[in-house]
């Protein structure tokens, strides 16, 4: 494989390996993949992927095999304190974090216990697959509890008799539930995050992955954008915009046979809400349209 082309680390199956793909595809890669490969290449840009352990990602471009990544924050921020407390040089920066793979880090107890906090554990284990997450956590609240790491299924340590309580990933929070455990402390909200090697790297590569990121930020803001248009008288234009959320200065055309109505476009970065629309209706706002975006470059 040539060493022009850019590998780019995604998850080879779990929660974040569509969303990966899909985002990819949306920024305009076409890939081919054969069945049970774990090397997708690009067809119309010099990008490879490489479908391996999420846990893997971090050091494939931390040991420059990859110069992008996508991974949950938490892995990435657990590999991140382990080569700190090594006194390791990290060689990969956390670029653009991303819309999908929500997920919180949290303790949890066992329903027959009587712990519910974090501070009634001094002196007790706490099972995780994050021993450097939840230590570092510990530490900043002053508290000495135990940390070990559990590989694998963590919310069985305390049946096991290997911990009082967990720290683990909560999407849903139904495998708490099937386990007999209750939520406790959050201690850290991640998402699906690019990660970038801050590595040198050859002037083509660097120009394709400043273009990938300004593609994946465009794909961000089109999914959490809306264009709206609507007819408006012009005194009402200042009370449109602070009704509308996230918009810029609105374009404000002309409209043929009245100096006091004008078409107002704008796109909105925020959710647009039913009451918004009534909102606006209720101030002169007329032939409101909501309309998707595809693409959007800023």
């Amino acid at each position: 494989m040539s060493e022009t082309r850019i590998k780019i680390a995604i998850q080879k199956s779990g929660r974040l390996t569509e969303h990966s793909t899909t985002l990819l595809q949306k920024c305009g890669l076409i890939f081919s993949q054969a069945k049970n490969q774990l090397i997708g290449y690009g067809e119309n840009m010099p990008i490879d992927l490489m479908f391996v352990r999420d846990d893997d990602i971090p050091d494939l471009i931390q040991e420059n095999l990859c110069s992008l990544g996508i991974v949950g924050q938490n892995v990435a921020l657990e590999k991140k304190i382990a080569m700190d407390n090594s006194k390791q040089d990290c060689l990969f920066s956390f670029e653009e974090n991303l819309n999908f793979g929500q997920c919180r880090l949290a303790f949890a107890y066992p329903e027959s216990s009587s712990y519910r906090s974090i501070y009634e554990l001094e002196g007790k284990t706490i099972a995780t697959s994050y021993p450097n997450i939840v230590t570092n956590f510990l530490k900043e609240k002053g508290l000495n509890i135990d940390v070990t790491q559990f590989s694998g299924a963590v919310e069985l340590a305390p049946s096991l008799g290997k911990a009082e309580a967990i720290c683990d990933l909560v999407s849903t929070g139904n495998t708490l539930k099937v386990h007999n455990l209750i939520q406790g402390e959050i201690v850290l909200d991640s998402v699906a995050t690019v990660l970038r090697s801050t590595q040198i790297l050859s002037d083509s590569k660097e120009a394709w992955i400043k273009k990938l990121i300004e593609r994946i930020n465009g794909v961000i803001q089109v999914s959490e954008s809306k264009y709206i248009m609507m007819h408006a008288p012009k005194d009402s234009l200042q009370k449109i915009t602070e009704l509308l959320p996230g918009t810029e200065a609105p374009t404000v055309l002309p409209l043929e046979g009245t100096n006091a109505t004008v078409a107002v476009h704008v796109v909105c970065k925020e959710t647009v809400f039913w009451e918004t629309l009534e909102g606006l209706k209720e101030i002169g706002a007329s032939s409101i349209l909501v309309v998707p975006l595809e693409k959007m470059l800023m």
